[in-house]
């Protein structure tokens, strides 16, 4: 097998499709786990050997041993990315890939809570960090990951704008309401005692939420926050739950799908679609929750 064509694929994912350094991993993992079996199972040493048949198999086997679905349609996914690379390139005459089908996997929506739950959960007694937080987490749709490094540079209060970087390295920009940006004010203004008392130098403080002792909030910190948050409306919710209510919410009131897939940082519109079907569902409940009387 000639692993400098893998190299020369994971480098074209890096420099050309900007993708995160976890997913060029997967991808890596995904491709050498394949060609491991092949070579195994088939006896298969050159790329250019590798016959429909032979992902076909590969495909049999991850199921046998168990996989998740979900797992498998990456795995596939990943070998297919591959294939097509090479296929462009003129390394292979055909895609061995190309028509191969996918296991199929059952979409399930999204977890999203109501515009009344939202408002009792923002009228929860919160300090002003906790408050900041989750308004700007509810009028913006923020991936976690984003949230907690959302720098403070790219947060204009003024202008009600702030600046993300989210997957693939793609700058978004997403506007803010009154309610946010009030909270934002509140913050800053106890953020900054937060800075001059534990005398964080200009590095430590170029993120927008910082804990009591100077140090950013993480993920998991955002966790279990909207976790115990939760319990006030006797649901188990994530901060996903708060993204998709965030979306589902825009849609229901008339938002462009367009300008929700730009807010939401999705690459492709069939992700943002998803959201449809859950205010379809909604509406429906609603209807036979009024006319079941």
């Amino acid at each position: 097998m000639d692993i400098s064509l893998i190299s020369d694929y994971l480098n074209y994912l890096e420099i050309e499709k900007a993708l995160s350094k976890n997913t060029i991993e997967a991808y890596e993992n995904d491709i050498f786990s394949f060609f491991e079996f092949i070579s195994n199972e088939m006896g298969i040493e050159k790329i250019g050997e590798v016959k429909r048949n032979h992902i076909s198999a590969y495909n049999r086997h991850l199921a046998i041993i168990g996989m998740n679905p979900v797992s498998i349609v990456r795995k596939i996914a990943s070998i297919k990315g591959f294939f097509r690379y090479l296929c462009i390139n003129s390394v292979i005459e055909k895609n061995p890939a190309l028509l191969l089908n996918s296991p199929k996997i059952s979409k399930k929506l999204p977890k999203v809570i109501s515009i009344k739950e939202i408002e009792k959960l923002l009228s929860t007694h919160h300090d002003i960090m906790h408050k900041a937080l989750f308004e700007l987490f509810y009028a913006t749709g923020l991936r976690v990951s984003e949230l907690v490094n959302l720098e403070f540079k790219n947060t204009d209060i003024k202008t009600g704008i702030i600046k993300t970087m989210g997957k693939g390295s793609k700058e978004r920009i997403i506007p803010i309401g009154s309610k946010a940006k009030n909270a934002l004010k509140s913050y800053f203004k106890e953020r900054e005692i937060i800075i001059l008392t534990n005398n964080l130098g200009k590095k430590n403080q170029k993120y927008v939420f910082l804990k009591q002792n100077g140090s950013k909030i993480t993920r998991q910190y955002v966790y279990t926050f909207i976790h115990n948050l939760g319990k006030k409306i006797e649901k188990d919710i994530s901060p996903h739950t708060i993204r998709h209510s965030f979306a589902t919410h825009l849609l229901e009131n008339g938002a462009d799908l367009r300008v929700v897939q730009e807010l939401l940082g999705h690459s492709s519109i069939v992700t943002t679609q998803l959201y449809t079907h859950i205010s379809k569902k909604r509406l429906r409940e609603v209807y036979f929750a009024i006319n079941s009387d």
